[in-house]
């Protein structure tokens, strides 16, 4: 790396878990929790939810994940909304990832690139999830933009939803779909910065090879899709030092109290971590 150069997303995603702990929380105002939380469903209601998710969680949390659909779903003002949350999250001292799973070719993937990895734009995170069920080859902008920024992608592979099983698993020469995305992610870390993260569901075995990927794993699932610590440590075994469970509504049933959903982040994160350790 030389001098002046930003640390790798894997250095960067290594040393906030060294600092805080194995987990990562979304920020998910559906609106069943906006309403359970005593908010109204609009971008009041919205804006409410975010500033105490962010005062609450961006203080102790590793990485925090802000689900981009359910902002998205209020237009503008919910982007702007967003981009105030993303802000605060990086100035409480967590990563971001923006949920927002983009996937496409050419000059809209380098567009995508653009929104949610280039220093300047008011989306910038410091990773972003992406789809490469166009090839993991049409990424190639977002790897780039997050190679050169110190910034991450990651990419689904093998997600915790069960639609995903009919075009993750299928085969060809006796390799899934998925695998070859975990193939694909790994070379790209060992021939350049380590910006390759991994999406792969806590909810199932999924019998892929993750030893050589060389970047984090996230993992969603565990809580309230009925993932477990437990689970994490059994799938994940043999890479226990990348994976990062991913917790949404387990955490964020407990507010709109700020001390419940931070005490919420403590408990899981060492529940996880007594079992990744056991």
């Amino acid at each position: 790396m030389s001098v002046g150069a930003p640390a790798d997303f894997a250095t960067r995603y290594r040393t906030a878990v060294a600092d805080r702990g194995r987990l990562c929380v979304g920020i998910d105002p559906h609106p069943g929790l906006l309403d359970a939380w005593g908010l109204t469903d609009d971008i009041d209601g919205l804006r409410r939810f975010a500033e105490i998710s962010v005062a609450a969680l961006a203080p102790v949390a590793a990485l925090i994940k802000p689900q981009v659909a359910l902002f998205e779903r209020f237009g503008s003002a919910g982007f702007a909304v967003l981009e105030q949350a993303i802000a605060g999250i990086g100035a409480g001292g967590s990563l971001v990832v923006a949920d927002a799973k983009r996937g496409d070719i050419g000059s809209t993937m380098d567009a995508y690139a653009s929104a949610w990895l280039r220093e300047g734009s008011p989306l910038c995170s410091d990773s972003v999830t992406v789809s490469p069920y166009l090839g993991f080859g049409s990424l190639e902008p977002a790897v780039r933009a997050a190679q050169d920024t110190g910034r991450g992608v990651f990419v689904l592979a093998r997600t915790s939803n069960p639609e995903g099983a009919s075009v993750q698993t299928a085969r060809g020469d006796a390799t899934s779909v998925a695998q070859t995305i975990v193939d694909a992610a790994a070379e790209r870390n060992r021939t350049g910065p380590a910006a390759v993260g991994l999406v792969v569901g806590a909810t199932r075995a999924h019998r892929l090879d993750l030893e050589a990927v060389g970047g984090p794993i996230l993992a969603p699932g565990v809580g309230a899709q009925g993932g477990t610590a437990a689970d994490v440590a059994a799938i994940f075994a043999g890479v226990h030092e990348w994976v990062l469970p991913a917790v949404s509504r387990e955490i964020l049933r407990h507010g709109p109290d700020r001390a419940a959903l931070s005490d919420e982040v403590a408990r899981m994160r060492d529940d996880i971590e007594a079992h990744l350790r056991g």
